[in-house]
């Protein structure tokens, strides 16, 4: 079952590395693959949202926005592109290659050797925005690599969703959003649904919370 991690300390050094690294793959893309992109931290850890399930390792989830790119049809290229300076990131560190799964790029997991030693890793998930909407590139796995696609998905009801936020915490109901949000962690968990990441997690509870403001 999910819960918060409420070390701290732990909280900021951990993703102090995560952050430090993918600004690294920001500055990778730019450099060697024209791609200009922005990261930041899903309503998770950007929000003092971070969960644990029981004593397994945390993870640091990432958007990477695409803002611009030699050409936005190329999702197999855009992908692979990241894919392949994620790695030369992690090679730079001496960490293992990433893994490429349906909507995310994963670190293998990384723990610090003195202090709290709980394993974390990076999910980077990347996104653009289209009129206000959220899109995120998944990888659509056949098991024959000839018959896989890639392709930009919409975020279901993700427009305007900073806005919403922002009003949510103006109107003092933060915690409701926390709450929710477990709660819906620990739903798609018991019913091993793979199909609602953190984002997803975070844009539905969002658009819950803004209902009642309503």
């Amino acid at each position: 079952m999910y819960t918060y991690v409420e070390d701290k300390e732990f909280l900021k050094e951990a993703q102090s590395v995560c952050s430090g690294l993918v600004r690294e793959i920001e500055v990778e893309l730019r450099e060697t693959k024209e791609i200009n992109s922005q990261m930041f931290l899903v309503g998770s850890g950007g929000r003092n949202m971070i969960t644990q399930n029981g004593n397994e390792g945390i993870d640091f989830d990432y958007n990477l926005n695409i803002l611009s790119c030699p050409d936005w049809k190329d999702t197999r290229g855009i992908k692979e592109a990241v894919r392949q300076c994620f790695n030369t990131v992690m090679r730079n560190h001496r960490l293992p290659d990433v893994e490429d799964s349906r909507s995310s790029l994963t670190s293998k997991p990384i723990s610090f050797t003195k202090g709290n030693q709980t394993s974390f890793h990076i999910d980077l998930a990347i996104v653009t925005e289209d009129e206000g909407c959220w899109h995120r590139l998944i990888h659509e796995k056949t098991g024959l690599s000839y018959y896989d696609r890639w392709i930009w998905n919409k975020a279901p009801h993700s427009d305007k969703i900073r806005e919403k936020a922002d009003k949510i915490k103006k109107a003092g109901k933060w915690l409701a959003v926390r709450e929710r949000y477990l709660e819906k962690k620990n739903y798609y968990l018991r019913r091993n649904d793979h199909d609602h990441p953190s984002f997803v997690c975070y844009i539905e509870t969002v658009n819950e919370i803004y209902q009642t403001l309503r």
